[in-house]
């Protein structure tokens, strides 16, 4: 069947069916269209999703399967295999049901799966494997998938064929799939770039027994340990769970564990042993006052990480002193990466706070992701119009917008990502940069093979360079227009040298400008 390309865009038609959020189209047999829905509106949901076929001939849409992670069709059209996940997502769409491993099916595609129908058992399947033979294969297929996929054809000046048979005696030598990563490490450190790095790989693992933590920090009073703080998560994050701050357990601050699952806790023990193994495990705590009045049991459910509770509360306390030193001039934006999250925090802080008279935008520690070329479009917003009506305040145009001073907050680990914004920042000049010297990765990934065992090495495939033509922040980092390092013996006392140093930068350029709006004028009167 010969395609007529000439004019082929005005002569596409819109499918029958309704607006929703549609991936892994597939064209099938007998004129029929294969898709994901999304059950909801989130981009980034993880979940489970509906497999439905629409045909041309009957022009209906029939629903194949559900909570479906990946599909894909047989070359003739009659079959499909299916990930399903093994328990639906959570509501809130964060996967936590359906994070265990999925099952595999192959099934008709003419036709709704039937429960259990053509799963796959993986059970009984073993496979003869020659470890060295393996690690021989891997070497070159590396240097393959560099020459296939790294930016530069000249990759840095590198001689990659004779790098390759210089060092393939060694691999004959080594005795474990963690010596050919070494050697990974080692043959590829020549091209000296910031995102070449492997991972994964056939390498055995302890078995692990997990804590527990309760999100809070102790203090050993009478020989209890007693809660010193609570790490309550916010009202920012639904998805984190602080195990001391859920409703109904009035537990407060001064109040002691006295014992965790029936076992008596004192100051002669560490409460990491009598709480190992209770991550994600609803577990009995006894707690009582300081005074020891009010003994009671309650059920908490220790959680593997407090890492995201304790984050949260470093830029809730960011935030309350930028309002306290500012006061309450200045908005607090902290931006943890150029990701999913990223994008989130800005959202929900730097709007939420347009009524202030600047912002300062804290990219510390930013471990990068995409291109984040829209936080610079919305902080560049500059004011267009105001707007009164018959009752009430006079409004800006745009709304969504800080109109005043901004000063950007960036540090050594500020990477990839978190290299581009600050750059992008300076090159809006949108305001000065505070802190350290970004990390300098600005030659990006993207999807490469992965290795027979199920390892993966990058090959940085996309460069960035700048409007002048000019190679940029690769192997440098962005330069911060004030160096502030973050002294040890200051943030001890409570602290933060770099923070401050940008609070006060951002004030002293209020005091320039004038944020008094224009009186409103008077009414017309066409009747004079």
């Amino acid at each position: 069947m010969k395609i007529d390309l000439d004019g082929i865009q005005s002569r596409i038609v819109a499918l029958p069916l309704p607006a929703r959020n549609y991936i892994g189209l597939k064209a099938g047999l007998k004129d029929s269209i294969y898709f994901l829905q999304v059950p909801n509106s989130d981009p980034f949901y993880e979940g489970g999703w509906t497999l439905s076929r629409w045909t041309l001939e009957d022009r209906k849409t029939e629903k194949l399967a559900e909570n479906v992670k990946s599909f894909d069709l047989s070359a003739d059209g009659k079959k499909m295999l299916l990930e399903i996940a093994s328990h639906p997502a959570d509501a809130d769409g964060d996967d936590e049901g359906g994070g265990g491993p999925a099952s595999w099916f192959i099934a008709a595609a003419d036709a709704p799966v039937k429960p259990g129908e053509g799963k796959l058992n993986f059970g009984e399947m073993k496979a003869r494997v020659d470890p060295h033979a393996e690690w021989e294969q891997m070497y070159h297929e590396v240097w393959r998938i560099e020459r296939a996929y790294f930016y530069d054809p000249s990759f840095h000046g590198t001689d990659t064929a004779a790098d390759e048979k210089r060092l393939e005696p060694y691999v004959a030598s080594i005795v474990s799939r963690a010596d050919l990563n070494y050697i990974f490490q080692e043959m590829l450190s020549a091209f000296s770039v910031g995102h070449m790095r492997g991972h994964g790989g056939e390498i055995p693992e302890a078995k692990k027994v997990p804590g527990g933590l309760l999100g809070a920090d102790y203090e050993i009073k009478d020989n209890h340990y007693c809660i010193a703080k609570i790490y309550t998560g916010g009202d920012f994050n639904p998805r984190v769970k602080a195990p001391l701050a859920q409703p109904g357990l009035n537990v407060a601050v001064g109040d002691c564990i006295l014992a965790i699952n029936g076992q008596e806790l004192t100051a002669a023990q560490d409460i990491q042993e009598l709480l190992e193994d209770t991550a994600g495990r609803v577990t009995s705590l006894r707690v009582a006052a300081a005074d020891g009045k009010n003994p009671r049991n309650i059920s908490v459910t220790p959680v593997a990480s407090e890492a995201q509770l304790r984050n949260i509360d470093w830029i809730e306390a960011n935030r309350k002193k930028v309002d306290k030193l500012s006061e309450g001039k200045l908005a607090y934006v902290y931006l943890p990466d150029t990701e999913k999250e990223g994008f989130i925090n800005f959202n929900r802080y730097y709007l939420a706070q347009t009524d202030k008279q600047g912002v300062v935008v804290d990219e510390r520690f930013n471990s990068g992701g995409q291109v984040a070329d829209y936080f610079i479009e919305v902080m560049s917003r500059k004011l267009e119009s105001y707007w009164t009506p018959r009752y009430g305040v006079v409004e800006h145009s745009p709304t969504m917008a800080i109109y005043g001073p901004k000063v950007m907050l960036a540090n050594e680990f500020s990477g990839s990502g978190g290299d581009a914004l600050p750059w992008l920042f300076k090159e809006a000049k949108l305001g000065p940069v505070v802190g350290k010297r970004t990390w300098g990765g600005l030659v990006g990934i993207g999807e490469t093979p992965v290795l027979m065992d199920g390892g993966e090495v990058t090959a940085p495939s996309v460069a960035f360079f700048s409007p002048k033509g000019e190679w940029d922040v690769e192997n440098h980092g962005v330069d911060p227009d004030y160096v502030v390092d973050q002294d040890p013996k200051a943030m001890s006392e409570g602290h933060d040298p770099q923070l401050e140093k940008a609070v006060s930068l951002a004030m002293e350029e209020l005091g320039k400008q004038t944020t008094e709006q224009p009186k409103k004028p008077e009414y017309p009167n066409y009747h004079k």
